[in-house]
């Protein structure tokens, strides 16, 4: 059974740090494209950062660029998702997924595999 497990939000002040932990099982996440996505209440799904499959490349939208780090470790596959400077605005459900391609998307629906999120609230 394919299944992928977010881990590591929480409850964190203004410019604090998380790290966002997405664990596979059933599949090696190595194969894959791996984008973080999230949802706050009331909006729609958004990408936040993506890695390609052999990490060629690596995407993050403008607002969390050079806050926010994606990273992958194969041995435990693991993809990461590194988060500082947090604001309150970054509050939401954060979801990894995985897309069978070489490439990252933007586009929720290409994405074939999501894990079940992880709350992350920025409030002091």
């Amino acid at each position: 059974q394919l299944q992928l497990v977010e881990s590591g939000g929480g409850l964190v002040q203004p410019g604090g740090s998380l790290r966002l932990s997405c664990a596979a099982s059933g599949f090696t996440l190595n194969a894959y494209a791996i984008g973080w996505f999230r949802q706050a209440p009331g909006k729609e799904r958004e990408e936040v950062s993506c890695i390609s499959r052999g990490d060629l490349t690596i995407h993050s939208v403008e607002s969390v660029k050079g806050r926010f780090t994606i990273s992958r470790d194969n041995a435990k596959n693991t993809v990461y998702l590194q988060m500082n400077s947090l604001k309150p605005e970054d509050t939401a459900v954060y979801f990894c997924a995985a897309r069978t391609s070489w490439y990252c998307s933007g586009s929720v629906g290409e994405y074939a595999y999501w894990g079940q999120g992880t709350q992350v609230t920025v409030s002091s």
